[in-house]
């Protein structure tokens, strides 16, 4: 779907399902330029094909409203649309951005869904990765095009009306895809009676009820050093979605400097701080997506007293002189599993 996605590949299997028995159902398979997984602890009608099919439509249709690298999705219209023009978009698209601007909001602008100039500036989106670190000019220019005050969503009985008053305005729901795609294959399981499974689109997890044991669902944080095996923590997520955000996979290095994926609007730069982790876990996987990224663009210190003043249940894997550091909130504590 998007290569932003395919960038963030690696980066996201920080979170990893722990090590499970013989599950009653599993299929995996490839989205957003990523992986997804469904372990199921209920039979699902129809059998394993009927799952394949349906999960398989679902991630399809969620590509064709919000990819940027399909020239003929919603999201693709929308941004080649005018400036100042209502553009409909569907249920589930709405959502996303909605979702985009109250964190963009709420974290004054540090998740910003329309900071996609900036990340292909870089080289993390659809152009190709630049010869040359951008100059001040060149990042001037593409922060004039950001901003979620640009972005105008309206709520109707007839449906969700999309805006922006710039027309080169580029909307990138990248950042939140993961999160709307289990949301979305969570609410598919639901409806069909399903209420015992584990979703996993890379970093994002949905899970309810326990595994094919009969045990609590458990998700591993892994290491940032990437020794085989090696893990942060575990928790169990209760019925909560969990998404993790990180920056020390997915890089690149020019003119002698190593530059992260993850661009500070306000700089208009890849973070350089030290925080490498961010799990945040809330109700849906589309909330902890958007401020798992708002809280790595923040860095350690901003990061953990952002999630203490709003109560989030926040674990930050910081590098430090000595390794490796875990910081979290209170709010996290009933979920780790000792």
């Amino acid at each position: 779907m998007l290569l932003r996605f395919l960038l963030l590949t690696v980066l996201n299997l920080a979170l990893a399902a722990c090590s499970e028995p013989e599950t009653a159902l599993r299929i995996e398979g490839r989205t957003m330029g990523t992986f997804y997984a469904v372990t199921l602890a209920d039979p699902f009608p129809g059998g394993e094909k009927a799952l394949h099919q349906q999960v398989e439509a679902r991630l399809a249709q969620i590509s064709q409203e919000i990819s940027t690298y399909d020239p003929n999705s919603v999201l693709s219209r929308f941004n080649r649309s005018p400036a100042n023009t209502p553009f409909p978009i569907p249920a589930l698209m709405a959502r996303a951005v909605a979702q985009g601007i109250t964190a963009g909001q709420t974290t004054h602008g540090l998740l910003d869904v329309t900071v996609g100039p900036l990340v292909n500036l870089w080289g993390f989106g659809p152009d190709k990765r630049p010869q040359h670190t951008p100059s001040d000019a060149e990042i001037a220019a593409a922060r004039a095009r950001v901003g979620i005050d640009k972005l105008h969503l309206t709520q109707g009985k007839e449906g969700a009306l999309l805006s922006k008053s710039r027309a080169d305005l580029y909307l990138d729901l990248s950042t939140l895809g993961e999160g709307v795609g289990a949301d979305a294959i969570a609410e598919l399981l639901e409806q069909s009676g399903v209420h015992h499974y584990l979703v996993e689109i890379a970093g994002a997890v949905r899970s309810k009820g326990h595994n094919p044991n009969g045990a609590p669902w458990r998700i591993a944080i892994v290491d940032p050093s990437d020794k085989p095996g090696a893990f942060q923590a575990v928790v169990a997520p209760k019925e909560m979605a969990v998404s993790t955000a990180g920056s020390y996979r997915n890089y690149y290095e020019l003119d002698g400097k190593r530059y992260s994926h993850i661009i500070n609007p306000r700089t208009g730069k890849p973070i350089t701080h030290r925080l490498v982790s961010a799990t945040v876990i809330l109700p849906t996987a589309l909330e902890a997506d958007a401020y798992d990224t708002a809280l790595m663009v923040m860095g350690p210190e901003q990061a953990l007293t952002f999630a203490q003043k709003n109560r989030l249940a926040v674990y930050l894997i910081v590098k430090t002189d000595r390794g490796f550091e875990a910081r979290y909130t209170p709010q996290f504590t009933p979920y780790l599993v000792q």
